[in-house]
């Protein structure tokens, strides 16, 4: 058994997020397991840019709603104690509400370069503001 002290909290970067978005990493890929987590804490507004996983991601929301959105325009609103599982390759993003906080456990199995995840561009405002009308909000 091993007892980790919390870590730090730091500011998750820019270059993939939109807005204010905080990190506090759990677990990082080491062998033989592979398991990367992350608490994500985003403020109203803020979300991922796009981006994919090689072997899929868990993210379990712990507090607040968010949203979580892929390519084929499918949107599903999320709240604490619900679980999305995105499937190995699907091109996805995650964030907050407009009006409340959203956080989560993020969770991926890596691969032999890390915790497989593929970055793309930045979710542009409109498709934000459609995700958000397309739940009534």
């Amino acid at each position: 058994m091993e007892h980790v002290p919390s870590t730090s909290t730091a500011k998750a970067p820019a270059e993939r997020f939109t807005g204010d978005v905080y990190l506090n990493p759990i677990q990082t890929p080491t062998d033989p397991a592979r398991l990367a987590a992350a608490l994500v804490r985003f403020t109203p507004g803020a979300r991922t840019n796009w981006h994919s996983h090689t072997n899929g991601q868990t993210l379990y929301i712990t507090d607040g709603v968010g949203l979580v959105g892929t390519r084929d325009g499918s949107v599903v609103r999320v709240s604490a104690g619900e679980t999305v599982q995105c499937p190995p390759g699907e091109e996805h993003w995650h964030g907050a509400t407009d009006s409340t906080l959203m956080a989560h456990i993020a969770m991926v199995v890596g691969d032999s370069d890390g915790d497989g995840t593929t970055w793309l561009e930045p979710v542009t405002t409109d498709e934000y503001a459609h995700a958000l009308t397309t739940l009534g909000h």
